[in-house]
């Protein structure tokens, strides 16, 4: 469409086409953001590596026999040059990583390719007379075994490329008569590098809590663990691709229904987040903007109504809105018969269509309050003498808004939008809470249901699905979970990091005032 054609538009086709526009521009844009990063990135762990190694190999030339040791043994170089604390530190992180290896390690790398070789044994005992079962493997414990081993020897790499260079500059020091000892470590901890040490334990439990579960979750993808394969009775093993090409309607049979399901819930997921993201934005925002709008009166009783959704956590106002929206017991459809609206009930919550919309004015009941109280505080910043500015040029009130309001709310709040957009991706209370997935699917692709789907609904999103999957009653099917895990990564990463880049808050942050 040319400018001429585009401006010749009545205001409402402008902004459905720019709408229109912007949605067509996202796969384009995501692309050429990652083939330009991933090029950029590839380039610059090509380079770190090889300096990596130069650098390793002219150190190890030129030092003396004391770096040289510190390749073999961590801390040697040190502990020779009177810096003991450090020393100490590195030599008993390396004892210490020697006895893991040889107790759990090496095993745990030994087996991982079969994730054991024996699940059980079965003996009568002699005295008592009975079968009893020895337990020898167990697959799970040999993979995080095994992802612990690696996060470990990665940690040992990394300390030991740092003891390397910490020798080379006290051999430099050590060559011009100066010396560093314990005291100037302790002052170092305590004073320029008092950070690390107060980062410590907070990265100890990223690593525990998030860096070794996502690692484990990541590789359960590519092994058959699940109710069939319950570890430490059975072993499982590894399958490959075989639960991607499962979710993708690739394994043939009825595959290709699964498929379906799976694609039906990842664009309601997406609907669902775009729809709860910017209804919830806009109107709170235009509840705030009407609130502090001149002349309006009893402003604290209006946000005090509001706030007041708040107050009451939300598992319990889902909880009752469940309870209140049944079709044959709920207090709604009770209400709107008495009063003579309905006269047959209305499905809330068990009807595809009804259910999603029940949902998205839940969720706006629910987050409009928050919106309103952020926006509420950023339009009192914005500059008055713009508005008087526009109305002496006869700017009507909504081109005020389109050209002042909301560019200076979408400056300030764009990575809020983001954020909120990635929660409710993963916004599992609502829709668990609300409607718990229903209804079920019984029809995919106008073919009846013939697969078991882990009693996904239509109103599921990915993460309650996920949720079904790895904790159903009947069976569960951990390494589908986990590729649906995965999935909801990268998706998550991808659109956060693209749009994070492109938000005024971040390419023109020096802008704002």
């Amino acid at each position: 469409m040319t400018t001429i054609e585009y401006l010749a538009l009545p205001s409402y086709k402008r902004i459905l086409y720019k709408i229109l526009e912007f949605f067509k521009a996202i796969p384009r844009g995501v692309a050429k953001f990652f083939s330009s990063t991933l090029v950029i990135l590839f380039k610059k762990i090509g380079s770190a590596i090889i300096n990596y190694f130069v650098n390793l190999y002219e150190i190890f030339v030129s030092g003396d026999y004391k770096t040289r040791t510190s390749y073999l043994v961590m801390g040697f170089g040190h502990l020779s040059r009177k810096s003991l604390i450090k020393g100490c530190m590195y030599l008993i992180y390396e004892i210490a990583f020697v006895i893991f290896m040889v107790t759990v390690g090496a095993n745990a790398i030994a087996k991982i390719a079969t994730f054991g070789y024996v699940a059980q044994t079965v003996y009568v005992d002699p005295n008592l007379g009975i079968e009893i079962a020895e337990f020898k493997d167990d697959s799970l414990l040999i993979l995080l075994n095994f992802v612990i081993t690696l996060i470990l020897i990665g940690i040992l790499i990394f300390l030991w490329s740092i003891q390397i260079n910490e020798n080379r500059e006290l051999e430099n020091l050590e060559k011009i008569g100066k010396h560093v000892g314990d005291k100037e470590t302790l002052n170092s901890l305590v004073g320029k590098n008092f950070h690390k040490v107060l980062l410590a334990f907070p990265t100890l439990g990223v690593v525990m809590f998030t860096i070794i579960p996502l690692f484990v979750m990541i590789l359960v993808g590519f092994t058959n663990y699940s109710s069939t394969y319950q570890n430490p009775r059975v072993l499982f093993d590894w399958v490959g691709t075989y639960n991607f090409q499962k979710l993708f309607g690739m394994t043939g049979g009825d595959s290709s229904q699964f498929a379906g399901v799976f694609m039906q819930i990842l664009l309601w997921t997406l609907i669902w987040a775009i729809f709860a993201t910017f209804t919830n934005y806009f109107l709170g925002m235009i509840v705030a903007m009407i609130i502090n709008k001149k002349g309006i009166r009893f402003k604290k009783l209006w946000r005090t109504v509001l706030i007041t959704t708040i107050a009451v956590p939300q598992f319990i106002s889902l909880l009752f809105l469940s309870q209140f929206l049944k079709t044959e017991t709920g207090g709604l459809n009770a209400l709107l018969r008495n009063v003579g609206i309905i006269s047959e009930n209305i499905r809330f919550l068990e009807d595809g269509l009804i259910t999603k919309i029940t949902i998205i004015v839940v969720n706006m009941w629910i987050g409009i309050p928050y919106t309103m109280l952020m926006c509420s505080g950023i339009l009192m910043n914005i500059p008055q003498d713009l508005y008087e500015s526009a109305r002496i040029d006869g700017a009507s009130p909504f081109k005020m808004y389109a050209k002042i309001t909301l560019p200076y709310m979408l400056f300030v709040t764009g990575p809020y939008l983001i954020s909120n957009f990635v929660g409710n991706i993963n916004n599992f209370n609502v829709i668990y809470l609300l409607s718990g997935g229903s209804p079920s699917f019984t029809t995919v692709n106008g073919a009846p249901l013939s697969t078991y789907v882990y009693g996904a609904g239509q109103t599921d999103l990915l993460i309650t699905w996920l949720y079904k999957l790895a904790m159903g009653e009947v069976s569960k099917d951990y390494g589908v979970a986990s590729v649906i895990g995965i999935i909801v990564f990268v998706v998550v990463a991808t659109l956060s990091l693209f749009f994070y880049s492109r938000t005024n808050a971040v390419k023109n942050e020096g802008d704002f005032q």
